[in-house]
């Protein structure tokens, strides 16, 4: 049994660890049994695919978690904190396979008469004998209340092991783009963007001295200083960058071919970024420019912002045959009627578009693993968000546990009569300070006449 305090990750490293190191069930009739103390963020640390998830995820997939006991605040000497036995087997008995036990130990204590540092309280023998008959019988157990209506005694509730699993899905929203040339909007395309701050004050300091061969290399010491007491902090590739002669010019043609094609265009604005990027593209043939994907991205992202009342923008247009549109709703699991809910647009000549997603509408739904992902999304995301569609690409499995979740009881909170009656009752002893302010006339007692 190990009860060192780690970190989550840490946690979660050793506890596979000691899985690793588990006997097959072959060579010994009991399997292998761990017992690991931890504190909450093993239950939940980690997202979808992170680290912390996907051990919790292999111990649930391969049915070793048995058991997670919580127990009492203040029970360890060095920390307060709330914390949790992990019981994990290779050899679940059969009624246990494919289940996992929750039992919240966290009412059960009594107090120690001196404290040992954070540590004030204690199991019991009565304790511990109840907890272990709860572990025995695998039954649920439900929590008592008490005539003050407050939670007493263990509880315990037994799960499936996917009740704890949950699909991570990727929501997206069709960007939406007003665009126009304007000499402010593609001024930016002079300067790096992940360094615009100091190319910039270059700029400004030197002008076109930055273009001269060798000039910023004499520069570094001040460069250096300058960001600094900017707080920047420099990598060696991006000093590199800042004394390039030659990565200036670069951006320095790229703002030039951006004039052209405003003189080409114009500066009128539009709500159809399409039509828009059609011309930029014809633009760039016509003038038989060379520009990379990169740079054609760079200039079209300077002169164009999300606009919800804009046009959609298209990122392409699929032909599909019936073999590829059976391989596509067999991949999506859906039928050819439902593709818009995975981002694929019928039009009337039989094709379908892809939308290109606004990254900053981007939102992320957690799934239970028993929940239809399609079934969740037209019950809890297209009643509210009509042009959505599934990223069904993007899902990523998680495991998380939550205790206040499962074992959680709500206390009812008490009625204005009550609540009234103290406040009043306390207006005795303010003078009818209290009876002022909540416009309440409390009646005076009268005493008997001498």
């Amino acid at each position: 049994m190990d009860a060192t305090p780690r970190s989550s990750d840490g946690q979660l490293l050793f506890l596979m660890e000691m899985v690793n190191k588990m006997k097959p069930v072959g060579t010994s009739p009991l399997g292998s049994r761990i017992a690991s103390v931890h504190n909450g963020s093993s239950l939940f640390t980690g997202d979808a695919g992170s680290g912390e998830s996907n051990i919790r995820r292999y111990i649930m997939e391969n049915d070793m978690l048995d058991t997670i006991i919580q127990l009492p605040n203040n029970l360890f000497y060095n920390t307060g904190i709330t914390t949790y036995i992990w019981l994990l087997t290779n050899a679940k008995p059969v009624a246990r396979k494919g289940k996992v036990q929750l039992i919240d130990a966290n009412l059960l204590y009594r107090k120690l008469r001196k404290n040992l540092g954070d540590k004030n309280c204690e199991f019991s023998d009565e304790h511990i004998q109840e907890i272990t008959e709860a572990y025995l019988n695998f039954d649920p157990i439900e929590r008592v209340i008490d005539a003050n209506n407050d939670p007493v005694g263990i509880a315990v509730r037994i799960f499936d092991n996917q009740d704890f699993g949950y699909h991570k899905v990727t929501i997206e929203r069709p960007d939406r783009r007003r665009a126009g040339f304007s000499a402010e909007r593609i001024a930016p395309l002079r300067f790096d963007k992940s360094l615009r701050e100091p190319m910039e004050w270059l700029w400004a300091e030197h002008g076109e001295k930055v273009y001269e061969p060798g000039f910023l290399k004499g520069e570094l010491k001040a460069i250096t200083a300058w960001c600094e007491e900017q707080g920047i902090t420099l990598n060696a590739k991006q000093r590199g960058k800042l004394t390039d002669t030659s990565y200036w010019a670069k951006l320095r043609d790229l703002l030039k071919t951006a004039t052209l094609l405003m003189d080409d265009i114009g500066t009128r604005e539009t709500t159809d970024f399409n039509t828009f990027r059609d011309a930029v593209t014809k633009a760039i043939k016509a003038r038989k420019i060379k520009l990379s994907a990169t740079e054609k991205n760079a200039i079209l992202n300077a002169v164009s912002w999300y606009d919800e009342t804009a046009e959609k923008v298209i990122a392409k247009k699929h032909k599909l045959s019936q073999g590829d549109l059976e391989e596509l709703t067999t991949h999506l699991g859906c039928a050819a009627c439902d593709l818009a809910d995975f981002g694929y647009y019928a039009q009337p000549d039989g094709s379908y578009l892809t939308y290109d997603t606004a990254t900053d509408l981007r939102d992320a739904e957690s799934v239970p693993l028993k929940e239809s992902i399609h079934r969740f999304f037209l019950a809890e995301v297209k009643p509210h968000v009509e042009e959505a569609w599934i990223n069904l690409d993007s899902v990523k499995i998680g495991y998380e546990i939550s205790f206040n979740k499962y074992f959680y009881r709500h206390k009812p909170l008490r009625s204005l009569e009550e609540v009234t009656q103290d406040i009043l009752a306390l207006e005795e002893k303010a003078d009818g300070l209290i009876a002022d302010i909540l416009g309440v006339e409390v009646a005076t007692k009268l005493e008997p006449a001498e």
